[in-house]
């Protein structure tokens, strides 16, 4: 019942994955005990984080993205 943070042996998640619940970008994911894959954005990963570890899924969790700053595409 660990959250993981940083490097994971699991791929990370892409701009292309979606939350579950609302369809915003994800940057939580809960592998259940079954093996399934749920995606979530920040928000709702904080939302339902405490129910899933409660039900035995690892959490990793990439929400520390959200505080770095993006790289400028402009050339300075």
């Amino acid at each position: 019942m660990d959250v993981l943070t940083g490097p994971s042996a699991e791929a990370p998640l892409a701009m292309t994955d979606r939350c579950d619940r609302c369809g915003s970008r994800a940057y939580v994911r809960a592998t259940l005990p079954a093996g399934l894959d749920l995606v979530f954005c920040g928000h709702h990963g904080n939302a339902h984080g405490p129910a899933l570890l409660a039900a035995g899924a690892v959490v990793h969790d990439e929400t520390e993205a959200l505080s770095r700053p993006r790289a400028s595409s402009a050339a300075a």
